[in-house]
């Protein structure tokens, strides 16, 4: 019997490799006690690709990256720093690691799991700021299941 392909949701950002490192990112961030939620807004305007909180309130964010195109293309990811203990690239196992950041933490990923290669080094949030993380994540959350539960709310 042969493997098939996860089916993941896509909302039109993401090319299926992303969904995929995505997916596993996810897998295993869960098995490390993590909660995660793709595409979260941050105070600062921007989106971040996935976010990972802990039982004890580390925040992670993870910025997910499918080509080295998609790298170039996209600088932002030096803002996500301020919203986050720890700062990590997502990458599929094809692509070269060679000119990602060395200030970042590395996590190669598939569609079926993932396994850091790098652990990114640790900049502790101000206690304002994490309070204002953690209250974004919950309500992201708590919009999401909402939204699952009554899809016509106006």
């Amino acid at each position: 019997m042969r493997a098939q392909e996860p089916e993941l949701k896509a909302d039109g950002r993401q090319s299926p490799t992303a969904l995929l490192v995505a997916r596993g990112v996810r897998r295993l961030l869960r098995s490390l006690g993590y909660s995660t939620l793709p595409e979260v807004a941050l105070p600062s305007g921007r989106r971040a690709d996935l976010v990972a909180v802990s039982g004890e309130s580390a925040i992670h964010i993870i910025e997910i990256k499918s080509c080295m195109a998609d790298f170039r293309a996209d600088q932002k990811w030096p803002d996500y720093r301020a919203h986050c203990d720890r700062l990590y690239f997502a990458i599929p196992q094809d692509m070269p690691q060679d000119l990602l950041p060395l200030d970042a933490g590395l996590i190669v990923a598939d569609g079926y799991g993932a396994m850091v290669l790098r652990e990114a080094p640790e900049h502790r949030l101000a206690p304002a700021t994490r309070r204002a993380m953690l209250l974004r994540f919950a309500l992201t959350g708590a919009d999401r299941l909402h939204d699952l539960a009554d899809p016509e709310r106006g």
